[in-house]
Protein backbone atom coordinates (compact mmCIF):
# COMPACT_ATOMS: atom_id res chain seq x y z
CA UNK A 1 0.00 0.00 0.00
CA UNK A 2 2.82 2.62 0.92
CA UNK A 3 4.54 1.21 -2.53
CA UNK A 4 1.49 2.54 -4.07
CA UNK A 5 1.14 5.32 -2.32
CA UNK A 6 5.00 6.42 -2.94
CA UNK A 7 4.29 5.84 -6.40
CA UNK A 8 1.23 8.71 -6.82
CA UNK A 9 3.01 10.83 -5.15
CA UNK A 10 6.04 10.49 -7.01
CA UNK A 11 4.21 11.21 -10.21
CA UNK A 12 2.64 14.31 -9.41
CA UNK A 13 6.25 15.38 -7.94
CA UNK A 14 7.37 14.80 -11.16
CA UNK A 15 4.47 16.79 -13.10
CA UNK A 16 5.23 19.55 -11.27
CA UNK A 17 8.70 19.33 -11.79
CA UNK A 18 8.31 19.57 -15.33
CA UNK A 19 6.46 22.55 -15.14
CA UNK A 20 9.17 23.75 -13.01
CA UNK A 21 6.28 24.50 -10.34
CA UNK A 22 6.89 25.24 -6.52
CA UNK A 23 4.66 22.89 -5.52
CA UNK A 24 6.94 20.07 -6.69
CA UNK A 25 8.21 21.23 -2.43
CA UNK A 26 5.18 19.82 -1.01
CA UNK A 27 5.15 16.80 -2.61
CA UNK A 28 8.98 16.27 -1.75
CA UNK A 29 8.08 16.75 1.83
CA UNK A 30 5.47 13.70 1.43
CA UNK A 31 7.57 11.17 -0.32
CA UNK A 32 10.76 10.88 1.64
CA UNK A 33 8.20 9.99 4.73
CA UNK A 34 6.60 6.98 2.88
CA UNK A 35 10.49 5.99 0.93
CA UNK A 36 11.94 5.65 4.22
CA UNK A 37 9.53 3.09 5.35
CA UNK A 38 9.72 0.60 2.39
CA UNK A 39 13.65 1.46 2.03
CA UNK A 40 14.58 0.39 5.73
CA UNK A 41 12.39 -2.26 5.48
CA UNK A 42 14.53 -3.74 2.07
CA UNK A 43 17.72 -3.17 3.25
CA UNK A 44 18.77 -0.60 1.03
CA UNK A 45 20.07 2.14 3.74
CA UNK A 46 21.41 4.43 1.85
CA UNK A 47 18.46 5.31 0.04
CA UNK A 48 16.54 5.95 4.10
CA UNK A 49 19.31 8.24 5.15
CA UNK A 50 19.09 9.90 1.34
CA UNK A 51 15.20 10.94 2.19
CA UNK A 52 16.19 12.42 5.68
CA UNK A 53 18.00 14.38 3.64
CA UNK A 54 15.19 14.98 1.10
CA UNK A 55 13.07 16.31 3.77
CA UNK A 56 15.92 18.88 4.56
CA UNK A 57 16.27 19.68 1.19
CA UNK A 58 12.72 20.23 -0.10
CA UNK A 59 12.34 22.95 2.58
CA UNK A 60 15.41 24.75 1.44
CA UNK A 61 14.17 23.74 -2.04
CA UNK A 62 10.80 25.34 -1.65
CA UNK A 63 12.32 28.49 0.26
CA UNK A 64 15.11 28.93 -2.91
CA UNK A 65 12.52 28.75 -5.85
CA UNK A 66 9.57 30.78 -3.50
CA UNK A 67 11.89 34.02 -2.00
CA UNK A 68 13.82 34.13 -6.23
CA UNK A 69 16.87 32.87 -4.94
CA UNK A 70 19.88 35.14 -5.21
CA UNK A 71 18.16 37.49 -7.44
CA UNK A 72 15.49 38.70 -4.70
CA UNK A 73 13.50 41.26 -4.58
CA UNK A 74 13.49 44.17 -7.13
CA UNK A 75 11.13 47.38 -6.48
CA UNK A 76 9.22 45.23 -3.55
CA UNK A 77 8.23 42.51 -5.95
CA UNK A 78 8.96 38.72 -5.64
CA UNK A 79 11.29 37.46 -8.57
CA UNK A 80 10.98 33.88 -9.33
CA UNK A 81 14.14 31.95 -9.52
CA UNK A 82 14.92 31.55 -12.83
CA UNK A 83 16.18 28.12 -15.00
CA UNK A 84 20.00 28.40 -15.56
CA UNK A 85 23.26 26.18 -16.50
CA UNK A 86 25.22 25.30 -13.63
CA UNK A 87 28.76 27.13 -13.62
CA UNK A 88 31.33 25.26 -14.54
CA UNK A 89 33.45 25.84 -11.26
CA UNK A 90 30.24 24.80 -9.43
CA UNK A 91 29.99 21.73 -11.63
CA UNK A 92 33.41 20.70 -10.76
CA UNK A 93 33.01 21.29 -7.29
CA UNK A 94 29.33 19.32 -7.06
CA UNK A 95 31.44 16.28 -9.19
CA UNK A 96 34.26 16.38 -6.41
CA UNK A 97 30.85 16.43 -3.88
CA UNK A 98 29.37 13.05 -5.81
CA UNK A 99 32.75 11.29 -6.01
CA UNK A 100 33.57 12.04 -1.57
CA UNK A 101 29.79 10.83 -0.75
CA UNK A 102 29.59 7.67 -3.32
CA UNK A 103 33.45 6.85 -1.69
CA UNK A 104 32.02 7.36 1.95
CA UNK A 105 28.64 5.49 1.75
CA UNK A 106 30.18 2.66 -0.46
CA UNK A 107 32.45 2.30 2.52
CA UNK A 108 30.04 2.22 5.83
CA UNK A 109 27.30 0.46 3.74
CA UNK A 110 29.97 -2.38 2.67
CA UNK A 111 31.82 -2.62 5.78
CA UNK A 112 29.37 -1.43 8.65
CA UNK A 113 25.70 -2.88 7.10
CA UNK A 114 24.54 -5.62 5.59
CA UNK A 115 23.91 -4.23 2.48
CA UNK A 116 23.71 -6.36 -0.85
CA UNK A 117 23.97 -3.42 -2.97
CA UNK A 118 26.55 -0.99 -1.22
CA UNK A 119 27.98 -0.14 -4.50
CA UNK A 120 24.61 1.20 -6.82
CA UNK A 121 23.00 2.20 -3.14
CA UNK A 122 25.62 4.38 -2.65
CA UNK A 123 25.95 5.37 -6.09
CA UNK A 124 22.25 6.70 -6.36
CA UNK A 125 22.45 7.96 -3.32
CA UNK A 126 25.35 10.50 -3.65
CA UNK A 127 24.20 11.36 -7.08
CA UNK A 128 20.81 12.07 -5.91
CA UNK A 129 22.03 14.52 -3.60
CA UNK A 130 23.99 16.18 -5.81
CA UNK A 131 20.66 16.18 -8.40
CA UNK A 132 18.67 17.34 -5.60
CA UNK A 133 20.63 20.37 -4.50
CA UNK A 134 21.18 21.18 -8.30
CA UNK A 135 17.00 21.10 -9.04
CA UNK A 136 16.74 23.29 -5.65
CA UNK A 137 19.29 25.97 -7.10
CA UNK A 138 16.75 25.38 -10.66
CA UNK A 139 20.13 24.08 -12.66
CA UNK A 140 18.95 22.53 -16.03
CA UNK A 141 21.36 19.41 -15.56
CA UNK A 142 20.08 18.30 -12.65
CA UNK A 143 17.62 16.59 -15.25
CA UNK A 144 20.69 14.64 -16.45
CA UNK A 145 22.03 14.19 -13.23
CA UNK A 146 18.05 12.11 -12.65
CA UNK A 147 18.44 10.61 -15.54
CA UNK A 148 21.60 8.61 -14.40
CA UNK A 149 20.26 8.23 -11.11
CA UNK A 150 16.86 6.59 -12.78
CA UNK A 151 18.26 4.18 -15.04
CA UNK A 152 20.53 3.19 -12.03
CA UNK A 153 17.64 2.84 -9.53
CA UNK A 154 15.78 0.90 -12.15
CA UNK A 155 17.79 -1.92 -11.99
CA UNK A 156 18.25 -1.96 -8.36
CA UNK A 157 14.62 -1.96 -7.66
CA UNK A 158 14.06 -4.98 -10.27
CA UNK A 159 16.68 -6.54 -8.21
CA UNK A 160 15.22 -5.90 -4.45
CA UNK A 161 11.57 -6.64 -5.43
CA UNK A 162 10.21 -3.27 -5.16
CA UNK A 163 8.19 -3.44 -8.64
CA UNK A 164 6.48 -0.41 -8.33
CA UNK A 165 9.24 1.96 -7.57
CA UNK A 166 11.41 0.13 -10.58
CA UNK A 167 8.08 1.28 -13.18
CA UNK A 168 7.93 4.56 -11.26
CA UNK A 169 11.77 5.17 -12.12
CA UNK A 170 10.94 4.17 -15.79
CA UNK A 171 8.22 6.72 -16.20
CA UNK A 172 11.07 8.90 -14.17
CA UNK A 173 13.54 8.40 -16.83
CA UNK A 174 10.82 9.49 -19.59
CA UNK A 175 9.54 12.74 -17.88
CA UNK A 176 13.35 13.55 -17.75
CA UNK A 177 14.13 13.75 -20.85
CA UNK A 178 10.78 15.70 -21.44
CA UNK A 179 11.66 18.12 -18.44
CA UNK A 180 14.75 18.71 -20.19
CA UNK A 181 13.46 19.78 -23.47
CA UNK A 182 11.23 21.84 -21.45
CA UNK A 183 13.38 23.47 -18.83
CA UNK A 184 15.88 24.25 -22.51
CA UNK A 185 12.97 25.98 -23.63
CA UNK A 186 12.33 27.97 -20.49
CA UNK A 187 16.18 28.99 -20.70
CA UNK A 188 15.68 30.50 -24.03
CA UNK A 189 12.78 32.62 -22.82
Amino acid sequence: MLEVLGFSVGILYLWWEYHADSRLWYASMVMPCISMWLYFSKGIYADFGLNIYYLLIAVYGWWKWRSGGDAGHEGGAKKQLPVTHIPLPMLAAATGVFLLIWAVLFFGLDSLTDSTVPLADSFTTALSIVATWMLARKYIEQWIAWIIVDAVSVGLYIYKGIYFYAVLYVIYIVIAFFGYRKWKSLLRS
